[in-house]
């Protein structure tokens, strides 16, 4: 037997006005769009922005349904909106916030496994690492350079 171990390096910042301008803008689109979020069955609500390479900033947020597998993340929401509206338009960042409608949550809440699948995608497609960043509904914000720091072990294209 051999063991195979996984590092990964992540970056903290205890309040969002540590961070760069033009990313705290992109939160505060992330933030906005949280609070449109539709989720009157979890009362859990969730906001995307994404950075696209030529300016544009599309936003998502979670779509819950009586039928609950037939709601869809925000990350999803917006990534898929990219996709869709500018195909072939490399993501420059991602920058999300969740938090229970009552703006209680301090710690940072990452993309579910589904969302990280869907953003593992557009990833490999452009070649190029794809900057999250994170947090609650205020209090700490983490930073991943890439997917891959939170889905070392992607499936992807070349499994097929």
């Amino acid at each position: 037997m051999k063991k195979i171990e996984i590092h990964t390096t992540l970056e903290a910042y205890d309040h969002l006005s540590e961070l760069d301008k033009d990313v705290q803008s992109l939160m505060g689109e992330s933030i906005a769009a949280r609070h449109r979020a539709y989720a009157p069955y979890s009362n859990f609500t969730v906001g995307c922005a994404i950075l696209l390479e030529n300016g544009e900033v599309i936003t998502g947020n979670n779509q819950e349904n009586a039928a609950y597998p037939s709601g869809l993340c925000a990350e999803r929401v917006a990534i898929y909106a990219a996709g869709a509206q500018y195909p072939g338009v490399a993501i420059k960042r991602i920058a999300l916030t969740a938090s229970p409608k009552d703006d209680s949550l301090t710690i940072p809440v990452p993309p579910c496994g589904s969302c990280r699948q869907a953003i593992a995608e557009y990833e490999n497609r452009q070649e190029s690492p794809i900057p999250i960043y994170f947090m609650g509904a205020s209090g700490t914000v983490v930073k991943s350079n890439s997917l891959k720091d939170l889905l070392p072990l992607i499936f992807d294209k070349s499994y097929l």
